[in-house]
């Protein structure tokens, strides 16, 4: 749970907190099932994002180990996955394995310092259409880059989705019928294996079944071994990427791209298991956490990471207690590395594939399209724009193209429910009696003005339409402000320019029921003290009783006068 004292603390420190041997026991199977699903997908996300199976197994081990201990997740399971699978695979493809792991030391140092600096919290407001779009899309892009091996195909792998649909279709006819019928079969295990039972997991089950079935019949099918050579079965060692000054600028983009995925898909993994086990992640600790796996994992032989949803649910599923678990999970995979590394050579790639399109189909948010279609169109093509353009183009633009699309819907619906208004016994809809003007009796004069919603830059134009135009010269305005939670830089310029033209003309100004934001504002601008803390009411009666008081003297001075 987040510390209390806002400092740095991973959920590992809360293990023994009334920790027994069962728990321990429970922890160990729940980390063992969970390696054991993992061994597949950290291979397969390993091959498919540019580097090699070992260097994804390393990645579910060491990253899966310190985001377990340093993290702020209970139950979180990290490794390599399916999200970071196109933007890893571009980044290898335009500057190498080694400009992948600068740019994932990188991004790691930007999530340390997001998680020192309490971002956690910011992002949770990236909008669930944003989300599912770019989740989809990615859903998308892994499923067709699989296509070639799940059919045998052998060419260059264009960079981009459109290209590579085109080369896929213009190869089709050279397909290899054994490889296309290894991967039908993997695709059907996945999917049809839990209906038999859900304690094995179907990947595994695939895996398993159809590298027996490709060794025994001696179909002419891809294998690991054949393709990559036979997996070290020794620790990896030290990798150290030479750093050049040019090669860091070259590299910030898509480091902020892994960051900033990483950080995304990680806390919303952690959301899950949150709601999933009725527990509360601490999101800063556990974005140092990712911070520093994404730090090691590329030095040890690996690549970035971050949390994974699916192995994260499984791991709740399978009755794990505390982040020993993962801890667990990490050893796991790392003892079938150096102990039988050699069996894994002999998995068909096109099994692999059938797995990872697998996954790709329970990954994308289908149904989500059809909902929002029902419930709003204009957060629809938010999610269609960032699901196409992540496909078409890439993530960074997907996201990018979604978040300003929501934050323009944002503020147009702000816009829409703020309100400023002359308000008048007949118009005013309020029925607190202390602030309703229903039956009461206005000075003659004064001129009231109803705000309601949020005051900022877009409902600028409300606000300067309604002091220019409400007719005459009054002796004093009330501004009503019960109704307005926020006011920004923008709408305090225009008040300010109104409070000053009104005061020149010897205007009393009065705000009413002035909320703490607003008021925070208004002070700290100064215009509260221009105005006069005086003229600040807690209800519109007691602005309507300072108007009687005044106009006695007053304006009935100024009558005399004139």
């Amino acid at each position: 749970m987040p510390s209390k004292s806002g400092s740095y603390r991973p959920a590992f420190l809360h293990l023994f907190r009334q920790y027994k041997p069962s728990d321990a026991a429970a922890d160990i199977g729940a980390g063992i099932t969970v390696g054991v699903i993992a061994l597949p997908l950290a291979i397969g996300f390993g091959i498919a994002s540019g580097a090699t199976p070992a260097q994804g197994l390393w990645t579910a081990i060491i990253a899966g180990f310190i985001i377990s201990v340093f993290g702020g997740s209970r139950y979180q399971i990290g490794g390599p996955t399916g999200a970071f699978v196109p933007v890893l695979a571009g980044i290898v493809a335009a500057y190498g394995y080694d400009g992948l792991v600068l740019a994932t030391l990188m991004a790691g140092v930007l999530l340390v310092f997001m998680g020192l600096f309490k971002f956690g919290a910011m992002l949770r407001y990236i909008p669930y259409p944003v989300i599912a779009g770019f989740t989809t899309g990615i859903a998308v892009i892994i499923f067709l880059g699989q296509a070639p091996e799940f059919l045998g195909l052998t060419f260059q792998k264009p960079a981009h989705v459109p290209e590579l649909l085109m080369e896929t279709l213009r190869h089709a006819g050279a397909s290899q019928w054994q490889t296309s019928i290894t991967g039908a079969l993997g695709l059907g295990i996945f999917f049809l294996w839990p209906k038999v039972t859900a304690r094995i997991p179907g990947a595994i089950v695939a895996v398993v079944c159809l590298t027996l079935f490709v060794h025994f019949t001696g179909w002419n099918v891809a294998t690991i071994r054949s393709k990559f050579g036979d997996l070290p079965s020794t620790l990896p060692g030290w990798h150290f990427p030479a750093v050049t000054l040019e090669k860091l600028r070259d590299l910030m983009g898509p480091a902020f791209t892994i960051a900033a995925l990483g950080a995304i898909e990680s806390l919303l993994s952690a959301t899950v298991a949150d709601g999933m086990a009725d527990t509360r992640h601490d999101s800063n600790a556990e974005l140092i956490g990712q911070g520093l796996a994404n730090i090691a994992a590329p030095l040890a032989g690996g690549f970035a990471a971050t949390g994974a949803i699916a192995r994260t649910a499984a791991n709740i599923r399978s009755g794990a207690r505390s982040p020993l678990s993962g801890i667990v999970h990490a050893l796991s995979v790392m003892v079938f590395v150096l102990f039988a590394a050699r069996w894994a050579g002999y998995i068909p790639l096109a099994a692999l594939s059938a797995v990872l399109m697998g996954v790709a189909i329970r990954m994308a948010e289908w149904d989500t399209f059809g909902e929002v279609w029902r419930g709003s169109r204009a957060d629809f093509f938010v999610m269609f724009t960032t699901f196409a353009l992540t496909v078409v183009i890439d993530l960074t633009a997907g996201v990018a193209a979604g978040l300003v699309m929501a934050v323009v819907l944002f503020v147009r619906r702000m816009e829409q429910i703020s309100h400023v208004k002359i308000l008048t016994a007949e118009s005013d809809f309020e029925s607190d009696g202390a602030n309703s003007l229903r039956g009461k009796v206005v000075p003659e004069g004064v001129v009231l003005f109803r705000f309601e919603g949020p005051l900022f830059f877009a409902a600028v134009e409300k606000l300067e339409f309604a002091l220019k135009n409400h007719g005459g010269r009054p002796r004093a305005v009330i501004f009503r402000l019960r109704h307005v939670p926020a006011i920004d830089t923008t709408a305090l310029h225009s008040l300010e320019v109104a409070v000053e033209k009104m005061q020149r003309d010897g205007v009393e100004v009065f705000l009413t029921g002035v909320q703490p934001q607003p008021m925070r504002v208004l002070y700290r601008s100064g215009l509260a003290d221009r105005i006069g803390l005086d003229n600040f009411c807690a209800h519109l009666d007691e602005a309507l009783e300072a108007c009687r008081r005044i106009q006695g003297h007053q304006w009935a001075g100024a009558s005399t006068a004139n």
